[in-house]
């Protein structure tokens, strides 16, 4: 299998959210729910966290994540989620060897549970793919755009042709939990996706994502409902 890594960034700063990656959501800072997961996971061997927090690196410390400092260059608002992948990346293998294949998470996505990173690393095994991002399925996907006229065209489907539901192609939405890609793709493209691109269907409610507090109690009220917050 080779050694399987996954890697969060986790900055300290967030302009929706003062503090986002450590506010409560079920009891726990949100950043360790995505560590806990991940060590849960079979096919992963650790787990890491990139910040340029102190506070952030001793909370994920303390859940069983090893942790990297974050140059601040990588550290700034506009600064991607590759740059930050990138660096660890570069820390992990200088220090431990060298990684085969990584998970990338995003801590605003806890709703995940530890067998996902196990069905998607068999799912890209099986198909022979070179990166992998997580999605829903999306369904009845009717979306209408605004033309610089001020008028409305369908984009998604031709209403003058509107096909039956079980007859369109289907259509896949990155939700954003998590990637999952070869060290040495994500340094050549810069790009967490690449070559042979698959996806992993999740189930519908773990596309919640934590971008502003209205989302915080959505998504408590689903890992409750789902049994997914102890």
């Amino acid at each position: 299998m080779g050694k399987v890594v996954a890697v969060i960034p986790a900055r300290g700063g967030s302009k929706g959210i003062p503090g986002k990656n450590l506010i409560s959501v079920c009891g726990r800072p949100l950043l360790e729910w995505s560590i806990r997961q991940a060590l849960a996971a079979t096919c992963i061997e650790s787990v890491w966290v990139s910040s340029d927090s102190d506070e952030i690196l001793e909370v994920s410390k303390n859940a069983g994540a090893k942790t990297i400092k974050r140059p601040d260059d990588i550290s700034h608002d506009t600064a991607t989620s590759e740059s930050a992948w990138i660096h660890a990346l570069d820390v992990i293998e200088e220090n431990e060897g060298e990684v085969t294949w990584a998970f990338g998470l995003q801590a605003t996505s806890p709703i995940r549970e530890a067998h996902d990173f196990d069905n998607a690393y068999d799912a890209l095994m099986k198909n022979n793919w070179d990166s992998l991002f997580s999605s829903i399925k999306i369904e009845d996907y009717l979306v209408w755009s605004e033309t610089s006229q001020g008028s409305l065209q369908s984009d998604s489907y031709d209403y003058r042709s509107r096909q039956r539901r079980q007859d369109m192609m289907q259509k896949y939405l990155e939700n954003g939990s998590f990637y999952l890609f070869r060290p040495e793709d994500i340094r050549h493209f810069n790009n967490r996706l690449s070559g042979k691109i698959g996806t992993y269907a999740m189930e519908k409610y773990k596309g919640q994502q934590i971008d502003d507090l209205g989302d915080i109690e959505i998504c408590q009220s689903l890992m409750r409902g789902h049994g997914l917050d102890k």
